[in-house]
């Protein structure tokens, strides 16, 4: 037989990841705020993008923690709840602790220097309270250890659970420009580099957990 056309399905999957791409964006630079509800037609008139890919999209959003529904009732941005960004920085402390105690081993010397150039880029945009060049750095940063674990499904439970974390990083960051990531961070090279596993998977335990905390107290 024929082999089927793949091309409609591609198509469709693309829509359904730029729409999620998009969506998430609005949502995380604050465009898109919480509590704002979301309507399939607006929303497909907004991005251009049929409303299937769009009902896609927000299903993969409420996944990831940013988008809440109610059948028949709404689909809206979800709410900052405090409860949640506790469990969730606990979560990924623990996992980016894990990625740490199993990259060490493998990070090579030019890895570490990317950590390092990544920290000062870090650094920087905190100083000028660039939000999106610190958030970009810091992903830069820890990404590092995450790919030198090797292990797939920490990479994909923090595909799920960071947007929400950055979310609240980034409406938050007024209250967050004095923390102490960069010496955290630098913390975290120098045990790297001394091949200190366990040492270093505390460093960045303890660096997500200020971050949470710091986090937690902005509620106030």
């Amino acid at each position: 037989m024929p082999v089927p056309s793949g091309e409609a399905v591609t198509t469709r999957v693309l829509l359904r990841d730029e729409a999620y791409a998009r969506l998430r964006d609005a949502i995380l630079d604050g465009t898109l705020e919480a509590g704002e509800q979301l309507r399939d037609a607006e929303l497909s008139s907004w991005l251009g993008i049929s409303r299937t890919p769009i009902r896609e999209a927000l299903a993969r959003l409420e996944d990831c923690g940013l988008v809440e529904s109610a059948p028949n009732r709404y689909t809206r941005v979800a709410p900052l709840d405090r409860r949640d960004a506790q469990d969730a920085f606990q979560v990924v402390a623990a996992l980016h602790a894990l990625a740490a105690s199993l990259g060490v081993a493998r990070v090579s010397t030019g890895e570490l220097d990317a950590m390092v150039a990544a920290n000062e880029r870090f650094s920087a945009a905190l100083a000028r309270g660039g939000v999106d060049a610190a958030v970009a750095a810091d992903d830069s940063f820890h990404d590092v250890l995450v790919h030198a674990s090797a292990n797939g499904e920490i990479a994909r439970s923090m595909q799920r659970l960071m947007p929400r974390l950055r979310r609240l990083e980034r409406l938050r960051f007024g209250s967050l420009v004095g923390r102490r990531s960069v010496e955290q961070h630098a913390a975290i090279v120098e045990r790297c580099a001394a091949g200190d596993a366990a040492g270093a998977a505390e460093a960045v335990r303890e660096n997500w957990l200020s971050l949470g905390t710091l986090i937690d107290r902005s509620f106030t």
